[in-house]
């Protein structure tokens, strides 16, 4: 996401920055290009307005007219109004009484029942006891996917009995709740095409049953205005306390996350990065914002290495690369670690687009050729992965049909292999041996 707006920003700093001194009709050409960036990014209009003009209110200033470095000094000024406008830090849930009710409210296909799926699993990492409530009655499958969901999360899930409507299932999820110790209800309600009526109806009474500690909007990046849209239509019915996005590592153009924080009034809490249970972040302004400019988000892949990987092994490969014995069986267990920290075109996202990742495009990465150096590597015995010198034609093409690669793919492999550990041996003296003889 926002690969499109990030680059027509950072066309409009390089031109700002090729100005030297910049003039107030050089500033207006590029206010223009901001707004029509934003616009083509699918942001809500009023909002585009009213963050072009604070941005031209204050770039307008004596220092950035008169400064020695305006590309800098706009884009801080840009970067700050991205804060502001995404909102403050969402924070963690607040989970007062016994059980705590939390009332997840969306469209149809917003993503509601894989996150409750998620903030379960978050809870229960937190310490917590949560309990799954099958408040969608209206789709024919929605209980057997909540169901699923719940086992892949191991957490449990109270199902609606007989022709109970969705306030007796809440109720009496709170009584189950209470006899079992779970100390946390999540309440997965029913979705609709889009806004109406009955659907409305529907949320209030339940709000008014279970009386939630929160009530979190989950809407999908990739619908654009439209999720903002229904934001406003639900914050105008209930008290909500925050927003969930979902699907934020999809190709949507990024309005929805610039614009849902104005029209809903509310933080955004979370936001969703992938399909599996653990895909679900804290939501940072500070972060999305760099993220937006070019920036990288360097903070939260580092949380992401910790969380994911083997430090253990990850000290291992550094102390191999330092020693200039990198061998295959390292390169595997190099991309091993890698993979766990999700797919690879995401953390590319993460790393600043200038410096020494210029270039570097997200989109390129080939997730099933990473896959296949894998199955090449695997297909060689421990001696051959650790001696690749030995590798003569018979073993190539051994090793090609266990993989069921060709023999010109392992040559390939071995090629970029060797002009890795080529890279490597020249890096004696470098920041790695560096930072390992600095421990």
């Amino acid at each position: 996401m926002f690969e499109g707006l990030q680059d027509r920003l950072q066309g409009v700093f390089r031109h700002l920055k090729g100005e030297g001194r910049v003039s107030e009709e050089v500033l207006r050409a590029a206010l223009r290009e901001i707004r029509m960036a934003l616009l083509e990014a699918d942001v809500n209009f009023r909002v585009v307005k009213s963050f072009v003009q604070r941005i031209g209110e204050q770039a307008e200033g004596q220092r950035v007219l008169e400064s020695l470095t305006p590309d800098q000094q706009v884009i801080k000024i840009v970067r700050d109004e991205l804060v502001s406008l995404l909102g403050e830090e969402g924070g963690e849930l607040s989970l007062a009484g016994r059980p705590a009710v939390v009332l997840l409210c969306g469209l149809q296909g917003s993503g509601k029942t894989t996150t409750a799926g998620k903030l379960a699993l978050r809870l229960t990492r937190r310490g917590r006891n949560p309990l799954l409530v099958a408040g969608d009655l209206q789709r024919a499958a929605a209980v057997e996917q909540l169901r699923q969901v719940g086992a892949r999360v191991d957490v449990p899930v109270a199902e609606p009995a007989g022709d109970e409507d969705v306030v007796a299932v809440a109720q009496r999820a709170l009584g189950m709740a209470r006899d079992r110790g779970r100390d946390v209800v999540l309440i997965d309600t029913a979705g609709r095409l889009h806004i109406d009526q009955e659907l409305m109806d529907e949320i209030r009474r339940l709000a008014e049953a279970v009386s939630p500690t929160e009530t979190l909007f989950v809407a999908d990046a990739m619908t654009g205005q439209d999720a903002v849209k229904s934001a406003a239509e639900f914050a105008s019915a209930l008290d909500l306390t925050g927003v969930i996005l979902t699907k934020l590592d999809g190709d949507s153009r990024g309005g929805a996350a610039l614009s849902i924080r104005s029209v809903a009034q509310v933080p955004i809490r979370y936001v969703g990065t992938g399909e599996k249970p653990e895909d679900l972040e804290s939501f940072h302004p500070e972060r999305m914002a760099s993220r937006i400019l070019g920036m990288g988000d360097v903070l939260s892949l580092i949380e992401k290495a910790e969380a994911g990987m083997d430090r253990d092994e990850t000290e291992r490969l550094a102390q191999r690369i330092a020693s200039r014995d990198f061998n295959l069986e390292d390169l595997r267990d190099q991309l091993l670690q890698m993979r766990k920290l999700g797919p690879l075109s995401q953390v590319l996202q993460m790393l600043p687009k200038g410096g020494p990742f210029r270039g570097l495009d997200p989109s390129m990465v080939d997730e099933g050729q990473l896959r296949q150096t894998e199955a090449i590597i695997n297909s060689m015995t421990r001696d051959e992965r650790r001696r690749p010198r030995i590798l003569n034609g018979s073993r190539r093409k051994r090793i090609a049909r266990g993989s069921g690669t060709s023999v010109q793919q392992v040559n390939q492999l071995l090629k970029q292999y060797r002009a890795m550990r080529k890279m490597m041996k020249q890096m004696r003296g470098g920041w790695l041996q560096k930072a390992l003889g600095a421990k």
